[in-house]
């Protein structure tokens, strides 16, 4: 069986490739960055690398026909590609909005189609998840208005595909990470200390003092979590947005 998972090159994504691939799952890394993803392939056993770009329909089509007919059935499909940038409010450009919301929305809602269509074309059964944020639940985050309202979308829309595809027996949950020690957030920790005018460390230090368990999350930590929503262990859960953020929003 086959697990499909978008945006592995690079870390989420390619830790979760990492862990459904010592679980026993063949996997396929998928990127928009060809060469990166077989890169990282390159270092999984069993992985085969597709490029794939969530903001094209046919480019999901194309990528998940060469999987499964490369890998076998499909099985889990894990949509982690995403984007961010950060900037005031009242300064977002139309590029930037566009990009956050055809990424992070678009995409996921897009991927959810094909995946759901090949699911349902092999019978039934499989799951779906969602990489959302802990921005998809708290809003009150600074200078990420157009992600925020992205990853909202996403919650919500993992409610509104585990409700339609329950009777075809096909899970749909997502994930919803804190701080994470990820190039993304790398980017993020620089823009934020340029827009406050503060370093990089201090920076930091407020997302420390933030997080009840003092301490950033890591990328294997947020794939395992993954990785046991798509396990028999999790059979009766759906519709779920799991956070994992360290104890930064309790909901």
């Amino acid at each position: 069986m086959t697990v499909v998972i978008t945006g592995a090159a690079t870390g989420i994504g390619a830790a979760t490739a990492r862990a459904f691939a010592g679980a026993g799952r063949r996997v396929a890394v998928t990127d928009l960055d060809i060469d990166a993803a077989q890169k990282t392939a390159s270092t999984i056993d069993g992985a085969l690398a597709f490029e794939l770009d969530v903001r094209e329909r046919k480019s999901i089509e194309t990528a998940c026909a060469n999987a499964v007919d490369s890998l076998g059935p499909l099985e889990v499909w894990v949509s982690c590609a995403g984007v961010s940038s950060m900037g005031r409010f009242i300064d977002l450009t139309d590029e930037e909005i566009d990009l956050n919301l055809d990424v992070n929305i678009r995409g996921a809602l897009v991927c959810g189609q094909v995946a759901a269509r090949r699911l349902i074309e092999q019978g039934g059964g499989g799951c779906i998840i969602n990489v959302a944020s802990m921005a998809g639940k708290r809003g009150g985050v600074p200078y990420l208005a157009h992600y925020v309202a992205s990853k909202f979308a996403v919650v919500g829309l993992t409610q509104a595909m585990a409700a339609e595809l329950a009777p075809f027996h096909i899970r749909v949950n997502s994930v919803c990470p804190g701080y994470v020690r990820t190039g993304m957030q790398e980017r993020e920790i620089a823009w934020e200390a340029e827009l406050k005018g503060i370093s990089k460390d201090e920076v930091v230090e407020f997302y420390l003092a933030d997080t009840p368990l003092h301490r950033l999350q890591s990328s294997e930590e947020v794939a395992s979590l993954a990785l046991f929503l798509a396990s028999d262990s999790a059979a009766s859960i759906t519709g779920e947005s799991v956070a994992i953020n360290g104890g930064s929003y309790m909901d």
